[in-house]
């Protein structure tokens, strides 16, 4: 079966998926059992149709391993899920519930038996055969239910089912698909028609209660009119969907009658005095058909208008929409530019504050080595050297940092109370010089321990500046040797 066609205005509704989705349904009519007196014999005396005698003898009476039952699978007419079963696709379709699955509770993975066939009866209760299509009709469907099981749970289980529907409990839900559907409208008189379901009135499926909606549009009662229809099995269940159920025997007829104040499709028990008031009733709904093609008409331009006043009213909703967002993007766009604008300025800002800072940084760590240098001058000259030699150890002296500095300093201080000492003590013995000489090595050592200690308080220089501190070191040991020591 093919799929169900969905309009562009069932997506826009949202309802697209929905629509292919639900493409089927149920319906639920009492189970009854099949009459020891509906024997093959009876069956036979009233079919004279080869065909029908066919299915009639594939029907396999009387086995002792199924338990038969019947059931009005489905009549023609509208029902309370306002879904309506038009009379020449249900013709259509009337032989598709063979050979389909019986299940319990509509779970396929527990079937208990099977349709065995089909059959057509008026609403009179007369059998149909395969020569005319009545009016009104019901298809009533034959199956079995499988009553021996080797398991004793699901004997037992099959047993008492059974004995349920003897007492009338059980109910049998049929299930069909359909690959699309029409619309079937009846107005406030009563009037029926049916409109094609097409994209212009695709619009109506959100007012079907089978969709979420009211199942009313205007005034007019809206149902689903079901196209190309299968029956795909049955189901027992324990709570019909639907009122509608009817045993079917030979020892009355039984029809369905359309109830107009409910529009639903009730019971009724017929003579056949009554038919003709069935017959009255067929008449007039054909010559209230007979105009539907003008009230069609008539009905499409009010559609057609109601939809135009839609559209306008949506148009009118997004038109001011678009315009509201219009707005609000322009005023995000300036706010934007002002916030560009802003960035840029705050951005120069910041490129001068760090020219300005860079510079500042430069004056100050000018300034700070000036001041370091007259410092170290002044501390030279008071260590007793002339302004030559003072420059020329700063200059030597440059790369140290000011405790290893200050250690040089101590050191040709010293040396230079020494050279003073000296001179006042040339006329002195010499076990005084040399004891001077000793406390002067002395003085010495330790003041190269003093420089040394100092060195070690320099910045830790990285691995790769290894070379570079051993070579400052070696320097200045040298210098103070030459410079100091030896004079």
């Amino acid at each position: 079966m093919k799929e169900i066609n969905i309009f562009q205005r069932e997506i826009s509704d949202g309802i697209g998926e929905l629509v292919k989705s639900t493409a089927s349904v149920a319906y639920c009519s009492q189970a009854e059992i099949k009459g020891k007196e509906d024997n093959l014999e009876n069956a036979m005396a009233n079919i004279s149709d080869t065909e029908i005698l066919d299915k009639v003898i594939a029907e396999n009476k009387d086995q002792i391993d199924l338990y038969y039952l019947e059931s009005v699978l489905v009549s023609t007419g509208w029902n309370k899920n306002d879904d309506v079963f038009m009379t020449e696709a249900t013709w259509e379709a009337r032989n598709t519930p063979e050979d389909k699955q019986f299940n319990f509770m509509h779970d396929e993975n527990d079937i208990i038996g099977h349709i065995t066939g089909s059959y057509v009866l008026s609403k009179d209760g007369k059998r149909v055969e395969t020569d005319g299509m009545p009016e009104d009709f019901d298809i009533i469907t034959q199956a079995v239910l499988y009553n021996s099981w080797t398991n004793e749970d699901n004997r037992d289980r099959m047993q008492k089912i059974i004995s349920e529907i003897e007492e009338g409990k059980w109910y049998v839900s049929m299930e069909c698909l359909f690959a699309g559907f029409d619309y079937a409208l009846i107005d406030k008189d009563g009037q029926a028609k049916i409109l094609a379901r097409d994209e212009q009135s695709a619009f109506l499926t959100k007012h079907l209660r089978a969709y979420g909606g009211t199942g009313e549009y205007e005034g007019y009662k809206i149902g689903r009119a079901l196209k190309n229809i299968a029956f795909s099995g049955k189901g027992l269940v324990a709570k019909p969907a639907n009122p509608r159920s009817v045993i079917i025997n030979k020892n009355s007829s039984k029809a369905f009658v359309l109830d107009d104040n409910s529009r639903s499709l009730n019971i009724g028990d017929f003579t056949m005095s009554d038919v003709s008031v069935l017959e009255k009733r067929i008449a007039e709904l054909k010559t209230a058909l007979a105009s539907t093609e003008q009230e069609n008409k008539e009905i499409k331009a009010k559609i057609e208008e109601a939809k135009d006043k839609e559209f306008a009213s949506q148009v009118e909703a997004f038109e001011a929409s678009i315009e509201e967002k219009q707005g609000t993007i322009a005023e995000l766009e300036e706010s934007v530019k002002s916030t560009q604008a802003r960035v840029a300025e705050l951005e120069d800002a910041l490129k001068a504050s760090q020219t300005e800072l860079a510079a500042a940084m430069k004056n100050m760590d000018e300034m700070k080595k000036k001041e370091k240098m007259e410092k170290r001058k002044a501390a030279l000259t008071e260590a007793g050297l002339d302004e030559e030699e003072t420059e020329a150890t700063l200059a030597s002296l440059e790369a140290l940092e000011d405790d290893a500095f200050d250690s040089v300093v101590a050191v040709m201080k010293k040396k230079a109370v020494m050279k003073d000492d000296k001179k006042e003590d040339e006329g002195a013995m010499k076990p005084k010089a040399e004891e001077t000489e000793a406390e002067e090595v002395e003085a010495t050592a330790e003041v190269f321990e003093e420089v040394e200690t100092s060195e070690a308080t320099l910045v830790e220089p990285a691995t790769d500046e290894a070379d570079e501190l051993e070579s400052t070191r070696a320097s200045l040991s040298n210098w103070i040797s030459e410079n100091i020591l030896s004079k």
